[in-house]
This record gives structure tokens, C-alpha cells and sequence, in this order.
């Protein structure tokens, strides 16, 4: 319910990045007579994480361009009181207060006020594992963790880093510790990087790290730290430890709600604050937002915790107009995202296969590798496109891409159709841009519509990855693979007979029509006009998703994660 707005009210804001510092400007535009204060832990407001890494590795030169804001320039815009190095120790409904300590002078006060926003966001994960004191372990949140990291590889010189965890956080470190000259290995107990995605989109990006130099060390469990020889020993579950002259944990992040719990707010999952549509906490005129609240999943409607700077903005928006009397609602969070990865970029957006299916839903995907722009320009370089759908009623879920050019394009078409409520078939629709430098004149997003919607029709039918092994070698069914002769020299899957699409037509004898015919290309398109012709003359036919490229990259990326030696080197 829309509560009475008092234009002379005091605002009081925990945390001054992401969503503090936009519900404090935009309370201001909103209302020019309110009294606005924020407190933030550190000295720095208004900056951005994702672009601490990158200063690290000397992309960003200038510290001052880590942040957005500074306590004098928001005041000059503003008029909203931030008063950084000051840590908010308690909250008192019942007052309406909060308690506050002057990090610089020891100064303890209370503060009151009429509306609360809690913007605290969240902490870096650090499993209670021995050795986690050292000076030569770091964590990477702030920008006085960035200062730190930076200052000990200008002072020390580090030849060797292990890194623990393969998030964002972690694949851009580890780039830009290896652009400065450094060994780089990542460690981590899952087998793949990057959660967000699907384990074989991800076996791409394993790719890129390796062609790199990045050594992965995936499916080890850390057991803690070490100092030795001037260094640190990572301890291994089973295996002998890793040495590095420094480690950074970067195993993800949990919300920072100590607060909230001991305020006696209502806490969902990791300890999150529960906050209903209007970034409205359990308790009358408190708000929470960013990454320390629960939100709504918008593709699966299941409770998240989505730690993004987009969502973070919106929702301390909302906040804002709520307090000032409105009525905005936050619809939920879709996790679209996106990373460079040296020359690669990865993104993806709304649910991937893996979770999908753990929400419930009957879903099927379409795997595709078009070119980023028009094939008869120079230059054009191939993406891999994963969407994914629901089955029955062709409800759009999610993507993801992994490819050198034109990938945040797609990704946000894909990302923006799903907020729409687009259906999958849908996508062939679009009416998208087009220049041959660009793009083609069938986009790829066209393109993964054109094949969904071959499936709703029935023309199309796919056998998976996951599928290779069970597929029968006793002859019952046929194995086709119809690239060129040279193409399937250079490799194939074992027990499949080579038929170059081009003479399938004049050998169609030396096939059975009574069994079924499993056929696989490159990228998917020639085994997709061979299931054409097979189907027109009388075969029950199924056509590989992704081709043998796909099926090539993410085996022999499975294949190197399982020999990975302790030292953290693929054979």
C-alpha cells in the first residue's frame, strides 16, 4: 500500500556503490527538501567492481577513473551527505536509528532517520580454511583491495599467481595478471568455469584461458594456505599442493547482512534480505537492495541471489521512487551478463540448460555457429549460440554465446526477447539491422528462430552430445557424417561413415532405409540439408546439434579437465 509521502523526510542510506549512491540521486531529483545521508565502510562511493581487475592489469591507469563519483562531487550535485569511512554497527527499528562508528576517529554516534535504505552489498566467500591469514593472500571486492594487490606486485614483483575460483571476478584477474607477464592457475572444486553457463558452452572459454597460457586446475578441492620458500602452497584435497608467489580467493561473493539479521529482518536463502516487489524489507519504512537481497528469477520465478551492478541500479531506482511516493516495481532479475576473455566474449542471459532442468522445466536447446557478420566480408569470425527453450510451449529461457565479434549484440536481442515474453519461434521474426560489415541479412538470432521453429514443425529433429556413447555401434542404426573426405580426416566419431553431403544424393543405395540415420557436420547446416534429402526420400532422420566442431571442442576439453596433472598444467 502506497504510503503517505513527507516531503521534509530524512533518508539514511547503508553503502554508497551501486545501489546506495542511485537511490541517494535519485531521491534528490525527486525531492530537492529531503535530508539524505549515506554511510560507507570505505573511502570510495560510487565505483565500479567490475573494473577493478583491469586496473590491476594496467588497462585503467589512472585510479581516480575506478570510481564514478567522490563524496565532494555527489555533495556538489546532490546535496546528499556521504560520509565515507563510517560503519553502520546497528539498527534500531523501534528508534528508528542506526548506530554509527568513524572508522577515522573511533567516534560513536546515533544517527536517526524517517526511511532506511540498506545498500551493504556483499562480502567476498572465504571458507574457514587454514592459513587464510597470510599477507600473501588476497581477496578482490574494493578499491582498497585493488590498491593492495597492485601495491604488493609493484613492490615484489610476484612471477606466479593461483587464483581460487572461476567466476568473473576470477577470469578477468586472470587475464590481467598474465598481460603482466605472470603464471597464472585456477583453481576450483567444479569442472568448469563460469557457472552461468551451460559446462559445454564453458568447454570454449576453458579454450581461450589455455590458448593463453591460464593453466587450469578444475574439480580440486582447496584445504587451505600455506607459506613456504617465499611463497604459498595451495593444499589440495588428494594432490600435491600448488605454489605461487601470491593467491587471490575469488570464489564468489555472499550477501553482507550481519545488520539485517541482528536487526531482526527477515533472511532467505545465504542469509539474504527478503524484500517484496517494492525493495520493501520485512520491517515498515526499511529498504533493501543490491546484492545482499533475494530476488525473483524472471525467466524460472524461483528465489535468487543475483549479484550484478545492473539489477543493483534498478533496484535502488525503486527504492528511491517508492520513498518519494510512487509506486515502481521491480519485475525481477534475468542474470544477463557478459565477459571479456582475451580476445573472446562470453555472455549469456535468462536460465541455462543445466538449471533449467533443475527448476522443473521440459526444456530442449538448439546449438548454432553462425558467422558474427555476413561470410562474403573479410574477416568474419564464427560464434557459438546456445538457446534454450521450453518444450510444448516454445517459451524462450535463455542463451548463451561464446565468439570474438558481434556477441553482446545478440545477447541483448536474446536478452530483450525474453523480457518480452517472446516465444523462441518468435526470434525468426526480428527485424534486426543489416550490413554486410555487421551482420547477415538472416541474423544469427534469426537463425536459432528458423531452427526452432523447424522443430515445432516437425522438420527438424536433433540427436545431442549427450547422446554419442548410447548411440548403437551393432549396425541397427546408420552413424553419417557428412562433411568432405579431407574435413573427416582430420577427424571424427569413431563408428560413423563419411558421405559428403554433395554425393548423398547419388548414394543413397548404400543406405538402409529401415534404420534409423544419425548425421553430423561441421557446424550443423550440411548435416541439416542432408536430414532434407534423407527425409524426402523415405528416412527417419536426426540431425547433431552444434556439429562436430562443438562436439570436438567440448570433448577434448572434457578430456584435458580429467587429466589435469596436480600442478595445475593440462597434459
Amino acid at each position: 500500500m502506497q504510503e503517505r509521502w513527507n516531503a521534509n523526510m530524512k533518508v539514511v542510506i547503508v553503502g554508497g556503490v551501486a545501489g546506495g549512491a542511485t537511490a541517494a540521486a535519485r531521491i534528490r531529483r525527486l525531492n530537492e527538501q529531503a535530508e539524505i545521508v549515506v554511510f560507507e565502510r570505505s573511502k570510495f562511493i560510487s565505483y565500479a567492481n567490475c573494473g577493478l581487475p583491469y586496473y590491476i592489469g594496467d588497462v585503467i591507469t589512472d585510479p581516480e577513473n575506478l570510481t564514478l563519483q567522490t563524496p565532494e562531487s555527489f555533495f556538489s550535485r546532490f546535496r546528499v551527505n556521504m560520509k565515507v569511512r563510517h560503519e553502520v554497527t546497528a539498527i534500531h527499528p523501534d528508534k528508528k536509528t542506526v548506530s554509527v562508528k568513524n572508522l577515522q576517529t573511533g567516534e560513536e554516534f546515533e544517527e536517526s532517520y524517517d526511511k532506511l535504505i540498506l545498500s551493504p552489498g556483499a562480502k567476498p566467500t572465504q571458507p574457514r580454511l587454514p592459513g587464510l591469514g597470510l599477507d600473501k593472500l588476497f581477496t578482490l571486492r574494493t578499491v582498497e583491495d585493488t590498491f593492495r594487490i597492485k601495491d604488493y606486485i609493484n613492490i615484489n614483483h610476484p612471477k606466479s599467481a593461483v587464483l581460487a575460483g572461476g567466476g568473473f571476478i576470477g577470469l578477468e584477474l586472470a587475464e590481467n595478471l598474465r598481460e603482466l607477464g605472470m603464471e597464472v592457475t585456477i583453481v576450483q572444486r567444479p569442472k568448469q568455469l563460469m557457472n552461468p553457463f551451460d559446462s559445454d558452452m564453458a568447454a570454449f572459454i576453458h579454450n581461450e584461458m589455455r590458448k593463453h597460457g591460464v593453466k587450469l586446475a578444475l574439480g580440486h578441492t582447496v584445504e587451505g594456505f600455506a607459506e613456504v620458500s617465499g611463497g604459498v602452497d595451495v593444499l589440495l584435497k588428494d594432490e600435491q599442493p600448488l605454489h605461487a608467489d601470491m593467491v587471490i580467493l575469488a570464489i564468489g561473493v555472499s550477501p553482507e547482512t550481519t545488520l539485517a539479521k541482528d536487526a531482526g529482518l527477515e533472511l532467505g536463502i545465504k542469509g539474504s534480505i527478503v524484500v517484496n516487489d517494492r525493495m520493501e524489507t520485512s520491517i515498515s519504512d526499511i529498504y533493501a537492495v543490491g546484492d545482499a537481497v533475494q530476488v525473483k528469477h524472471f525467466v524460472t520465478g524461483q528465489d535468487a541471489l543475483i549479484s550484478l551492478a545492473g539489477p543493483a541500479n534498478k533496484q535502488g531506482r525503486i527504492a528511491a521512487d517508492n520513498i518519494c511516493g510512487g509506486d515502481s516495481h521491480y519485475t525481477g532479475s534475468q542474470g544477463s551478463s557478459v565477459i571479456k576473455v582475451f580476445g573472446m566474449t562470453a555472455a549469456t542471459t535468462g536460465v541455462n540448460e543445466t538449471n533449467a532442468r533443475k527448476a522443473g522445466l521440459d526444456v530442449d536447446t538448439v546449438i548454432l555457429s553462425p558467422m558474427s557478420h555476413a561470410g562474403y566480408y573479410p574477416d568474419g569470425k564464427v560464434m557459438t549460440m546456445k538457446v534454450v527453450f521450453e518444450k510444448e510451449t516454445y517459451r524462450l529461457l535463455g542463451a548463451q554465446i561464446v565468439g570474438y565479434e558481434g556477441v553482446d549484440k545478440r545477447i541483448d536481442v536474446l536478452a530483450t526477447a525474453i523480457r518480452a515474453g517472446m516465444k523462441a519461434t518468435e526470434l525468426k521474426d526480428l527485424d534486426l539491422a543489416y550490413a554486410p560489415p555487421y551482420s547477415s541479412a538472416k541474423d544469427p538470432v534469426n537463425m536459432a528462430g528458423f531452427m526452432i521453429e523447424n522443430i515445432a514443425k516437425g522438420i527438424l529433429k536433433q540427436w545431442y552430445l549427450e547422446d554419442t556413447d548410447k548411440l548403437p555401434r551393432d549396425g541397427s542404426v546408420t552413424l553419417l557424417d557428412t562433411r568432405t573426405v579431407e574435413e573427416f580426416t582430420h577427424g571424427h566419431i569413431d563408428g560413423f561413415l563419411n558421405i559428403p553431403v554433395d554425393e548423398l544424393r547419388e548414394r543413397l543405395d548404400e543406405l538402409d532405409k529401415h534404420k534409423p540415420v544419425y548425421v553430423i557436420c561441421q557446424s550443423g547446416l550440411r548435416s541439416y540439408i542432408a536430414c532434407r534429402i534423407l527425409a524426402g526420400n523415405g528416412f527417419d532422420c536426426y540431425n547433431f546439434s552444434g556439429g562436430f566442431r562443438f562436439y570436438d571442442a567440448v570433448f577434448n576439453d572434457r578430456c584435458l579437465i580429467e587429466s589435469a596433472t596436480a600442478c595445475g598444467m593440462d597434459k
